[in-house]
């Protein structure tokens, strides 16, 4: 086989026959195989797999989408490997046009972008309006960063950065630490902006913020590994690094500040509102949405903010038990 395509699915039967569906329709020319590794799920995922003739199922308890991964990337026997996730669609042409990267490029990895499978929910619209624009405005054509959802590496290269790091036991971080760990071995990663997958974005605000409150532990690891990346790495800006403390500021203000001066921490509450809304307007240009985005924005400003807090602690806890 030239390429495997790897899939960590986990109580995945709401979208896995989609997946596979589409990965079978490729356009691709040259020999592939398709393998899923199954994280623990306790649904149909199995079943839906094995209906589907010469995919490869393998089952793991439960352990996490990066130990899901390094079990595909450990089965497989190509030289390339691609990945995508179990809540993916690929576009038909979307594996040709990651594989036509190498061969145009001197690179290491292959990286692709999002589409929306479900663009009805406004929610979902929005977030992937953001990433839209992230991509467009931010990316180079050799970003620091991938995603885990979209990308093909060649296997040395992944073996060599000794795969994904099992600590992550969500998907909250452990494509952007392989990033980093493949772009300090020296490698270059190239963005094929038509290589695409349709996301199942979010469509609940709550389970969004939980998402965002897990990325938020999640980085502070990533940052003790790779802390030159704490001032950005492409795809997360000077926005991203100022929003967190001006959380805090809103949070300490209210709380702390004298009944008689209490006007101010509403006022600096209220800029920070007014901020989300005004780069609501720029990402979405879409008056319905922008009040609704900004608002969300807001508020998962300080989801992230309560994250990075609880990992903070996590880690210094982590430190003080080490040494004890």
């Amino acid at each position: 086989m030239n390429v495997s395509v790897i899939v960590p699915a986990y109580n995945a039967q709401g979208t896995i026959g989609q997946t596979l569906k589409a990965l079978a329709q490729q356009d691709y020319a040259e020999a592939y195989e398709v393998i899923v590794v199954d994280d623990g799920s306790t649904d149909q995922t199995v079943d839906i797999v094995r209906s589907f003739a010469g995919v490869k199922y393998f089952y793991q308890l439960n352990a996490g989408p990066a130990a899901a991964r390094n079990r595909g990337a450990e089965v497989s026997q190509a030289q390339f490997l691609a990945f995508t996730d179990s809540d993916c669609v690929p576009h038909p042409d979307w594996l040709s046009s990651l594989m036509r990267g190498f061969l145009c490029h001197d690179v290491a990895v292959v990286m692709g972008g999002y589409g929306i499978a479900n663009p009805a929910s406004t929610l979902a619209s929005c977030v992937y309006q953001e990433i839209a624009f992230r991509h467009k405005n931010l990316l180079t054509d050799h970003p620091k960063v991938f995603g885990s959802y979209n990308f093909c590496v060649k296997k040395s290269v992944f073996d060599q950065a000794g795969g994904f790091d099992t600590r992550y036991r969500n998907a909250s971080g452990e494509d952007n630490d392989l990033s980093y760990k493949i772009v300090s071995l020296g490698h270059q990663i190239y963005f094929e902006r038509k290589a695409l997958v349709d996301h199942y974005h979010p469509t609940q605000v709550k389970k969004y913020l939980k998402e965002q409150f897990r990325h938020g532990v999640w980085r502070v690891t990533m940052y003790v590994s790779h802390p030159l990346m704490a001032k950005g790495d492409g795809y997360t800006f000077w926005k991203d690094i100022i929003e967190v403390p001006w959380s805090f500021c809103c949070i300490l203000g209210l709380l702390l500040t004298p009944f008689f001066l209490f006007p101010w921490a509403i006022y600096l509450v209220s800029m920070f509102l007014i901020f989300e809304i005004y780069f609501a307007h720029i990402i979405l240009k879409d008056a319905k949405k922008e009040l609704f985005w900004g608002f969300i924005m807001f508020l998962r400003s300080f989801s992230r903010a309560f994250g990075l807090s609880t990992g903070i602690l996590w880690v210094f806890c982590k430190k003080i038990l080490n040494k004890s």
